[in-house]
């Protein structure tokens, strides 16, 4: 008996060393002060999970400035933290944009948030944005998602592309007490930052196709092929921008705003008329005529060693029905067909050379405010 009292005192006396030590007093500490430390959130193109957002303040009056030179209304973006604590940011924000601005072409103006410098948002999820793109739905929701999908898409074919953050958007209008439904939305990537992630510098001179650095272009124009959009140019940097490592290389194409592709297929789409197109689901490569087809096969390797990725984003997608999904996915199908027969994808990408066609026309666009 005495044994074992000496035995469970001996064990009480290792337990108090572990415990009571000085070590024991430094972890307490530690844990407490990481309490007691801001909660750092996560970049905000860190997740894929809807963001949901509030905007208040003079809404009917900032979507109403739709013609000539929009000026800032002062408003409040809203939304909880990932500890679930609402954090209020004070923004500007202004209509910009072109055709969906006006409102004959769409319900909502796209948007401009421009934050300050310093404030709440240095400890939010937009601790890294200056001035961000916020992409309001034209007709409705679902194309909204699906763009936003577009994006995904070009992210998986290439860095040199652009972020995109699905958000919920509700408006909350301080002068009308009638509640709006809440909405989707995307946050695109700032282009500082897309050039800054890239470690590359901006072009602002114009450029002939030819210019562009050849691999790059013919991914970006391969990409704009399968989601069927026609609605860009080199030459007049119609929703392209152009980057380079440094001043003496050649440029890289990085392609943005795909509301008039087939793959998105909004109502109001339509291809340009000189384009002799049907619909903007009908698919038109829009390279420059190449006399070496053997430059494709390195990039349509690539696109296929893509596909179940591609497809994955559609087929894991819980925010569109199944009709949505499944005639996607069947035009997903007819690019695919068609890059995996050599004569099809041949006569496909050799269109530009046919001197009857329309493959040389330059889109110009409409400049952008």
């Amino acid at each position: 008996m005495k044994f074992r009292v000496n035995f469970l005192f001996v064990l009480y006396s290792v337990f108090s060393l572990f415990v009571f030590s000085g070590k024991a007093p430094v972890q307490r500490d530690t844990i407490i002060q990481k309490k007691n430390q801001p909660f750092l959130e996560k970049g905000l193109f860190d997740s894929d999970d809807v963001l949901p957002i509030t905007l208040t303040g003079n809404i009917r009056e900032l979507l109403n400035d739709r013609t000539g030179d929009p000026k800032y209304f002062p408003l409040t973006l809203s939304y909880k933290k990932e500890d679930s604590s609402e954090l209020s940011i004070p923004v500007q924000l202004k209509t910009r944009g072109h055709f969906r601005r006006l409102k004959e072409n769409c319900n909502y103006p796209p948007l401009l948030i421009n934050f300050s410098k310093d404030g709440p948002q240095l400890n939010s999820v937009f601790k890294e944005q200056n001035k961000i793109k916020l992409v309001m739905p034209c007709v409705g929701d679902e194309y909204i998602i699906r763009e936003w999908l577009v994006y995904k898409i070009y992210n998986l074919i290439t860095p040199f592309s652009f972020r995109a953050r699905l958000v919920k958007v509700k408006l909350e209008d301080s002068r009308n007490k009638k509640p709006v439904a809440p909405f989707y939305g995307i946050l695109l990537e700032e282009e500082k930052q897309m050039v800054k992630r890239n470690k590359v510098i901006k072009i602002d001179r114009n450029l002939q196709p030819r210019q562009i650095e050849t691999q790059a272009f013919l991914k970006m124009a391969v990409f704009q092929y399968l989601i069927g959009n026609t609605d860009w140019s080199i030459q007049y940097q119609q929703n392209i921008k152009l980057l380079a490592v440094d001043s003496t290389a050649a440029p890289i194409a990085v392609a943005y705003d795909f509301d008039h592709s087939g793959l998105v297929s909004a109502p109001y789409a339509n291809p340009a008329e000189e384009l002799l197109m049907s619909s903007v689901r009908q698919r038109r490569y829009r390279g420059y005529c190449m006399q070496n087809m053997n430059m494709f096969t390195d990039i349509l390797v690539e696109f296929n060693r893509l596909k179940n990725e591609i497809y994955g984003l559609y087929s894991g997608c819980m925010l569109l029905d199944n009709k949505i999904i499944n005639s996607t996915i069947k035009y997903l199908d007819e690019f695919y067909a068609t890059i995996n027969k050599t004569k099809l994808w041949q006569n496909e990408f050799a269109y530009p050379c046919d001197i009857n066609g329309t493959g040389n026309v330059v889109i110009k666009g409409l400049k952008e405010d």
